[in-house]
């Protein structure tokens, strides 16, 4: 209301959109493009693992398990959820979709976790997106109103995943890998310019810095050996140092 007041709402665009508009399936047609769909295999392997680390979160803020036969099957549900989720939303013209972290960030704002309140917000979605003046108006809202209602959200989320980071047994491998892998992701944040020159399958990969991230934890986890994570030859250094003093 103050943003409309001070006259940086534009509602103009609203008397282009229909009042309700069904969507077509395929109606741009199909096609295959291997060098788009390359990308693609990496970035649905990862949005699966941001899946399962989501509903770690949510279930941590909502007071659910996080471990055990439950949780497991909470997590099976969600990311099979999610595949069949971007197939339907590939029959309907649009972008896949994966478990948003902000949803912890509003389990934590309002106090609800419950998935029957989630099931009535998805059926009030499913109905809003039969009309394209309310998507408009929310294209309209101007970017400081987003960012004020979304501020808190975005810390709770920062502060869920601090959570999940300090429950866990971190040793020296997993250290190292989180370390490498944050590094990595904010560079490609920080820095998008350093594929600027590269082909167009490089930036794909590497254009996005949860890709980035994610693939440099998957290669390390790879690569580097179990043993890493020992302590006992920091043990073996502590003795050694004692033994000096």
């Amino acid at each position: 209301m103050i943003s409309a007041f001070l006259g940086i709402v534009d509602f103009s665009s609203l008397r282009e959109l229909p009042i309700v508009q069904v969507p077509i399936p395929f109606r741009y047609g199909m096609s295959f493009d291997f060098g788009a769909f390359l990308p693609f295999i990496l970035l649905y392997v990862l949005t699966a693992i941001e899946t399962v680390g989501d509903l770690t979160a949510t279930s941590a803020v909502s007071g659910e398990p996080v471990s055990g036969a439950v949780y497991v099957r909470r997590i099976k549900g969600g990311v099979l959820g999610d595949g069949v989720n971007s197939a339907i939303a590939a029959v309907l013209n649009t972008f896949p979709n994966t478990t948003f972290s902000q949803n912890n960030g509003v389990i934590q704002m309002t106090g609800v976790g419950s998935r029957y309140v989630g099931f009535f917000v998805a059926g009030i979605f499913a109905l809003l997106g039969l009309l394209p003046v309310v998507g408009g108006v929310f294209q309209a809202l101007p970017q400081p109103v987003l960012g004020g209602a979304t501020t808190v959200m975005f810390g709770s989320i920062a502060v869920a995943g601090l959570r999940i980071v300090a429950s866990a047994n971190l040793d020296r491998r997993a250290s190292i890998i989180i370390a490498v892998s944050l590094a990595m992701g904010l560079g490609v944040l920080y820095a998008p310019e350093i594929f600027a020159n590269k082909p167009a399958v490089i930036q794909n990969l590497f254009g996005s810095s949860i890709s980035t991230g994610g693939l440099t934890a998957i290669l390390l986890s790879w690569l580097l050996p179990d043993s890493w994570g020992s302590t006992k030859v920091e043990d073996g250094e502590s003795s050694e140092s004692e033994a000096e003093v």
